[in-house]
């Protein structure tokens, strides 16, 4: 037995060489190919992305955002699994500290004999009462002399910091929905606008060919033609009109303000001015993304375990010093105890090794496994941002064009009006250029909302939404 134990120690040093995790891979290039001649790039550090959504200049949707963030449900829930990820590392971390309660006792017996010898010589009575009385505290301390403590303190230190990140990307996903929410409402108010107008143009039309047809310059079946033009038009603004109000109701439920109605959200029929987003690289989403953060946490909680399994292999020692104290009195006399005890306790894994042994490499696969899931992390993060920064360079293009012609398109359109008021052009010849004109216009609309989108997703993707400068250091935020 004696020499298995050198042999146990030189086996447990061995493995403890190999107790921290393998470095990951985050190796990422050194500039986004998108952000190469992007337009709209701000420099570095001119906005804030702590709380991009202030760029936007919208009192209503800032207020939006802040009420999410305090009420909604998703929120609450992140901070409330965060509590619990703090009060867990704090029931760990105790169970270093000495153990022990206090126990006490107190016995009353009142004995009458019915029948029999009855003794009452002094010590020998056995009639009478008797009292017993006893306290007790015992004290269970592990001495920690190979540094389970530290180990231990690493693991949850992790879950801990794996929670706050958790918390963190949670506050900063539902900003970007609500952000999103937002100008879906204001794209949708957009469109219905544009049915108005559609409906308003056909109505036009319908009236025009009507007149027409009155005096023979025009046959009846135009006037036939526009009013189910017109028709479809009036259906477009009422599917539009119930989509907008769906939109307003999902900005109430996600800013937790569901008891109001949803005249209370005020929808503006523009997406306004888009900020620039900030220049950026990719290596400084190590340090601004949560859930990459979140990722470089859970592979220290990982490897704080490792090393916990790898020193279970050696002795454990504990101190169990006690205080009793004890009084028993009968009748006839009384005697009076009182005690300290003091004494360890030593534990050697010796069967037990196999087991031991399976549970550590067991916990070096899970090790592992957080590693690669920290650098799909950081793999996910890069692609998120360029991605989201090539889509946004080319929304903004579209914009471009789509804004100069969809303004053509509307000149074409009121010349050819005027030319079938006028008696100079026919209705088909009309028709297909306010067609034309409300595709393009169609086509703008939806391009100013997905480049407004496209923002928000870039805001995000760069890790913004949280205050990153709290936790500088992944050791401070451990």
């Amino acid at each position: 037995m004696r020499s298995a134990v050198p042999a146990i120690l030189l086996a447990c040093l061995t493995l403890g060489a190999c107790a921290h995790a393998r470095p990951a891979d985050t190796r990422l290039p050194a500039a986004f190919e998108g952000a190469k001649g992007g337009a709209d790039r701000a420099p570095a550090g001119s906005i804030d992305l702590d709380r991009w959504w202030l760029a936007f200049k919208d009192p209503q949707l800032n207020g939006l955002i802040d009420q999410a963030l305090a009420r909604n449900p998703d929120a609450r829930s992140a901070a409330a699994r965060l509590a619990e990820a703090r009060g867990t590392r704090i029931e760990t971390l105790t169970h270093y500290l000495p153990q022990g309660d206090v126990t006490g006792a107190q016995h009353r017996t009142d004995t009458h004999q019915l029948a029999g010898t009855v003794f009452d010589f002094p010590g020998f009575s056995s009639s009478g009462v008797s009292n017993a009385a006893s306290a007790n505290f015992n004290v269970s301390w592990e001495a920690d002399i190979f540094g389970r403590f530290f180990a231990t303190r690493e693991a949850v230190n992790g879950d801990l910091a794996a929670a706050r990140f958790d918390y963190e990307g949670a506050r900063a996903s539902l900003a970007a929905n609500v952000a999103d929410a937002y100008f879906q409402a204001r794209g949708l108010a957009i469109q219905l606008d544009d049915a108005h107008e559609t409906q308003r143009i056909e109505q036009e039309l319908y009236d025009t060919a009507t007149k027409r047809a009155a005096v023979g310059l025009a046959a009846t079946s135009d006037a036939d033609r526009v009013a189910g033009d017109l028709a479809q038009a009036k259906a477009t603004a009422e599917g539009l009109e119930a989509q907008l109000q769906g939109e307003r109701r999902t900005l109430l439920i996600l800013a937790g303000r569901i008891v109001e109605p949803t005249a209370n959200i005020t929808v503006e029929a523009n997406v306004g001015a888009l900020p620039p987003v900030p220049e950026s690289l990719p290596s400084e989403l190590l340090k601004r993304r949560p859930d990459v953060r979140e990722a470089s946490a859970r592979v220290a909680a990982a490897t704080g375990r490792k090393e916990t399994d790898i020193l279970a292999l050696l002795p454990t020692l504990d101190w169990t010093p006690g205080l009793s104290w004890q009084k028993q009195s009968q009748p006839g006399f009384s005697v009076t105890a009182q005690s300290v005890i003091n004494g360890f306790n030593i534990t050697q894994p010796v069967l037990s090794i196999p087991k031991l042994l399976a549970e550590l490499k067991a916990q070096d696969a899970r090790t592992e496994q957080a590693v690669i899931a920290y650098e799909k992390a950081v793999q996910t993060a890069f692609s998120d941002s360029e991605g989201a920064l090539v889509s946004l360079d080319a929304d903004r293009k579209r914009v471009a064009l789509l804004t100069e012609g969809e303004a053509r398109a509307a000149r074409g359109y009121k010349a050819t009006k005027r030319g079938y008021d006028l008696g100079l052009n026919d209705l088909q010849t009309t028709l297909t250029t306010e067609q034309s004109w409300r595709a393009t216009r169609a086509q703008l609309t939806a391009a100013q909302v997905q480049a407004a989108r496209r923002t928000i997703q870039v805001y995000k993707a760069l890790g913004g939404g949280w205050p990153a400068e709290r936790f500088p250091t992944d050791k401070q935020a451990r």
